[in-house]
């Protein structure tokens, strides 16, 4: 990888730290899992930075790397570790009163991970349905049928955990 490369992917790397510990913590619900996915993300990125096409595929290829990396690691450990409200409220990258929305968040965690990473990346990384795509290394149409299924699922989830607890 030139220099030119090697130090555009550092700057990005510096300035989205946040966005990628936000994110990897999206999978794993845990502050020092989600700081190993993405420590291990960044020296996969170095190490294969050679593989990078072009500056402005950065983000979707870190991206990439960074929701495989987080998948590899639920695959290893098989199952979701639950986050208490203390740990989630001191990594919150807002300064401001935050109010979980603990039913959303439960019903995000019970969708299966293609859904699940179309709708993280979409609505809570704010990236474009192409950006996903290059991400997922998907179609464009699949991206947004499974986004379009995805928040059909999320939609149902959510109107049956109400009417259980209206009941």
């Amino acid at each position: 990888m030139n220099k030119k490369f090697e130090k555009l992917l550092i700057d990005f790397i510096t300035e989205n730290k946040e966005n990628m510990y936000r994110l990897a913590f999206s999978y794993v619900k845990n502050a020092e899992n989600a700081l190993d996915i993405v420590q291990d993300t960044i020296h996969k990125a170095l190490s294969s930075s050679g593989t990078l096409k072009s500056e402005g595929s950065i983000k979707s290829w870190l991206y990439r790397i960074l929701v495989n990396t987080s998948i590899d690691f639920l695959r290893k450990q098989k199952r979701i570790q639950i986050v208490d409200d203390k740990t989630l409220e001191f990594h919150s990258p807002t300064g401001g009163d935050v109010y979980p929305d603990i039913d959303l968040e439960k019903a995000l965690e019970e969708l299966p991970h293609p859904y699940r990473t179309v709708i993280v990346l979409r609505y809570f990384e704010d990236l474009k349905i192409d950006e996903i795509a290059e991400v997922m290394n998907e179609n464009i149409s699949t991206v947004k049928t499974r986004l379009y299924q995805g928040l059909r699922k999320l939609r149902i989830k959510m109107s049956d955990e109400i009417l259980e607890e209206v009941k």
